[in-house]
């Protein structure tokens, strides 16, 4: 059984940083791919950054040269550095792992943005 926790998620003024955080219960170089998605009221959920095991990375456009993704494999985590935060980033973020066929869904943690 796999389990994921996230942490990180809070309020933050237009401008500022936040730092997400998935940890598991699994070694973090087992999986295929590692990846944050967001989804905000009203939205569909949506990919924000994904890194693949071979270290490839992929961001959705609206984040390019502001989010960072990486993984740090001694603790088994994966982060997501979020900098320069804009109201419209406001969402609720989850950790998303994958180990084909399965996928496994942090429950969620709240970044919401103020103008």
């Amino acid at each position: 059984q796999v389990q994921l926790v996230e942490s990180g998620g809070g309020l933050v003024q237009a401008g500022g940083s936040l730092r997400l955080s998935c940890a598991t219960s699994t070694s973090i170089t087992s999986f295929d791919a590692m990846g944050w998605y967001r989804q905000a009221p009203g939205k569909q959920r949506e990919l924000v950054a994904v890194l693949t095991r071979g270290g490839s990375t992929n961001y959705a456009d609206s984040v390019k040269g502001r989010f960072t993704i990486s993984r740090d494999s001694a603790e088994n985590t994966v982060h997501l550095q979020m900098n320069s935060l804009k109201p419209e980033d406001t969402a609720v973020y989850y950790c998303n792992l994958k180990l084909i066929p399965r996928t496994y869904w942090g429950q969620g943690t709240q970044v919401t943005v103020s103008s």
